[in-house]
């Protein structure tokens, strides 16, 4: 089994992907994690990568938010796409990730993403409200791995 897959259980990754749905039923946002156990390049650097691999700067409103986690390394990132950036305060992912963080020093990894994920979907939801009209669910739900 790979650290990637042994970060979070069965049941944990299930709580992830509900704690997602829950974030973008009041959003037109998208939020993804991506996990991966090792990464030779900088983790902004492939925490990039992975975002444009996974499309998330395809979003109509360019609103897609990425929690990368490379589980050995101990590194993380949230990236969030132009959309999102213009509007939140230059601190906010910051904030977001020292909480994310704290959870992980305790290994308490579902909670620190399930955090991380809620409070991004109320940035998301404040500058990118649900429209019944328009929203179309642009991106998969479930955690990456590469």
């Amino acid at each position: 089994m790979s650290a990637s897959e042994q970060f979070l259980s069965v049941a944990d990754e299930r709580a992830i992907v509900e704690a997602i749905q829950q974030a973008e039923t009041s959003t037109s946002g998208e939020i993804r994690v991506h996990l991966e156990d090792s990464s030779k390049k900088p983790p902004l650097e492939r925490a990039k990568e992975v975002f444009l691999s996974l499309q998330m700067h395809n979003t109509a409103s360019r609103n897609g938010v990425l929690f990368y986690v490379c589980v050995v390394d101990h590194h993380f990132v949230i990236l969030g796409d132009e959309g999102i950036n213009k509007v939140v305060a230059p601190d906010f992912w910051h904030e977001t990730k020292d909480v994310v963080i704290s959870h992980f020093k305790q290994g308490q990894n579902k909670e620190g993403l399930i955090r991380g994920i809620l409070k991004a979907g109320e940035a998301l939801k404040e500058h990118f409200p649900y429209c019944a009209a328009t929203d179309v669910d642009e991106l998969s739900n479930e955690i990456s791995r590469s």
